[in-house]
């Protein structure tokens, strides 16, 4: 059934002329009142409709791009390259043909500003919805956002997730295009331990992020296949032991700050660590930095390892290991999906390689 205007008004406890006036913000309504009208917009799903709004159509030519952070290059490279196959080449005569308006929705992480801007696209009836990044492993707001997407599928709207694994309900997802992170990650440990590696310090993501499981969970698996957890009769095994895995392992945001205090709070822990594994190349940076203020060498002292190969990687000193992902590549095939200028993978899913890049930043450990 439609939810009309007079049904939100019923629900706010106010009156027809009080909804369109806080929905159309060219009148002054006090906080309280609005607070409520826009609760009961929320809770009811209204979309506002007909022939005066801008929303008439079945879907509008926008598409929103969701990212935590627009500044980290990790969802600048993957925003901009769906943008280029939303927005389309142009003929150069400044008319709009196929192509879609893209908007950047920076989410700075936090899962209820996720909720409100896909909210605020069903109310703009966007054509499509491109999610990037990892998602919150919480089972509200997975049940939220399921919830959500089938709401925006039933409109019209297309959904696709790039870098983030499907949703357990996922039938409202068009594509789902999800990183090897599990791979990345027990790849690149793999290659400390082929170097002579034992004492591997992990700095990771936060908590709560499928990205920081998968990545972590990488890692461990290479460890626990070496042997390194749980045998408490080598100096590896006592290491290891005692959910020791958890003491060499720190977690914080995935920025540069993150990188520098955890390393220095894992030499703290364990002094004879010869190799730090980063959440990322951002948290790589702060790493070597703390490696470096305390007088250690990389990698002669102690090697480190980073994750995404992004941009700045190589030009790092030394150019830094870590584990390259397709960002640009993805998302571009996430702006296809999106405008149906590609067919989706089978089952919806497609699961993208990532690759080792062996560089300056490891080596074997000192004797």
């Amino acid at each position: 059934m439609t939810v009309t205007l007079a049904d939100v008004a019923a629900r706010a406890r106010v009156s027809p002329a009080t909804v369109s006036r806080v929905l159309n913000g060219n009148y002054p309504v006090a906080a309280s009142t609005r607070e409520r009208v826009l609760r009961a917009v929320d809770d009811l799903d209204y979309v506002l409709n007909g022939p005066a709004s801008s929303l008439a159509a079945a879907t509008s030519d926008l598409v929103g791009i969701l990212v935590n952070d627009i500044a980290d290059p990790f969802f600048g490279i993957m925003a901009g390259a769906a943008q280029t196959e939303i927005g389309g080449p142009g003929d150069g005569s400044g008319r709009a043909g196929g192509e879609k308006l893209a908007v950047v929705c920076n989410t700075g992480g936090s899962p209820a500003r996720e909720l409100t801007y896909l909210t605020l696209l069903q109310r703009q009836r966007a054509a499509a919805v491109i999610l990037t990044g990892g998602a919150v492993e919480d089972p509200a707001h997975q049940a939220a956002m399921a919830a959500k997407l089938a709401k925006l599928a039933d409109a019209g709207t297309k959904v696709v997730l790039c870098g983030r694994p499907p949703l357990p309900e996922g039938e409202a997802v068009v594509a789902a295009l999800a990183f090897d992170n599990r791979g990345g990650g027990r790849r690149l440990t793999e290659h400390l331990l082929t170097l002579g590696h034992r004492r591997i310090g992990y700095v990771a993501g936060p908590v709560e992020r499928t990205t920081t499981r998968h990545r972590l969970e990488g890692h461990r698996d290479a460890m626990a296949a070496a042997g390194l957890y749980g045998d408490d009769t080598t100096v590896e095994g006592r290491l290891a032991n005692g959910r020791d895995e958890d003491r060499l392992t720190v977690h914080g945001p995935y920025d540069r700050r993150s990188g520098y205090d955890a390393t220095l709070e894992l030499l703290r822990r364990e002094p004879e660590v010869t190799a730090i594994v980063a959440a990322n190349d951002t948290v790589a940076l702060g790493a070597s930095a703390a490696i470096r203020d305390r007088g250690l060498r990389i990698p002669e002292d102690i090697s480190v390892a980073g994750f995404d190969d992004l941009p700045f990687s190589v030009d790092a000193v030394p150019a830094l290991t870590t584990v390259r992902l397709p960002l640009f590549e993805a998302g571009a095939r996430a702006g296809r999906l999106a405008m149906g200028k590609e067919t989706p993978p089978p089952g919806g899913i497609a699961t993208i390689a990532a690759e080792l890049m062996v560089r300056g930043s490891t080596a074997p450990p000192r004797k």
